[in-house]
């Protein structure tokens, strides 16, 4: 098991990762201003199961071979981004299906939007090369049992990472609530919401590894 010093210094080392806006807040910030509060929420625990398993998938190996293989990291990185580009464009598309529904979509804040934020924080092959190199620094080998360490400081990770993202996603929620007094801001809102995830699927798609 880690013990204290390890879990306090991981974990301030992870608070001041998380809370530096990056994809993850983008895509649930994108989630709020298209969907609503739930839909944001239900997407950051989504998004942080599927950070988990990559956790395990690093504790027992498997980010070794995305660090190291290009074509893997290259392929999982596109597959993520179209799949983020397609949430974007269908949020888009229907961005006037929703003005003036101030709770919006319940079936999209339940099961079907959890499971689009763990596709997208499974397919993130940035997320598992980032617990590939930084998760054995903190690893304590005399105490033995180190992928069961790696699950540990991961699930660390990933608490922290749920609060912070909840807290853009209710931010961003409430602002959507604010615009949605009105059907054309909040269809304007939500196309922009649409446009956010758009826009970050191809910047994840287009930054990278080069070699």
């Amino acid at each position: 098991m880690i013990s204290l010093s390890q879990t306090l210094t991981f974990g301030l080392t992870s608070l001041v990762i998380i809370v530096i806006p990056g994809p993850s807040v983008l895509f649930v910030v994108g989630r709020a201003l298209a969907y609503g509060r739930r839909t944001a929420l239900a997407s950051v625990v989504g998004n942080e199961v599927g950070a988990l398993v990559l956790v395990g998938a690093v504790a027992l190996g498997v980010g070794t071979v995305v660090e190291r293989s290009f074509l893997v990291f290259t392929t999982i990185k596109l597959c993520g981004a179209a799949y983020l580009v397609f949430l974007g464009v269908r949020a888009f598309l229907r961005r006037h299906e929703h003005a003036g529904v101030q709770d919006v979509l319940a079936e999209r804040a339940g099961w079907r939007a959890g499971l689009d934020g763990f596709l997208v924080g499974v397919a993130n092959p940035k997320t598992a090369v980032f617990f590939a190199a930084v998760l054995p620094q903190f690893v304590d080998r005399e105490r033995g049992g180190v992928p069961v360490q790696m699950c540990v400081l991961g699930l660390i990770f990933a608490l922290i990472a749920l609060v912070c993202d909840s807290a853009w996603g209710l931010a961003a929620g409430g602002a959507r609530a604010w615009f949605g007094r009105s059907p054309r801001r909040l269809a304007l809102v939500g196309g922009a919401g649409g446009l956010a995830m758009i826009g970050l699927g191809i910047g994840v798609a287009v930054t990278g590894r080069k070699d």
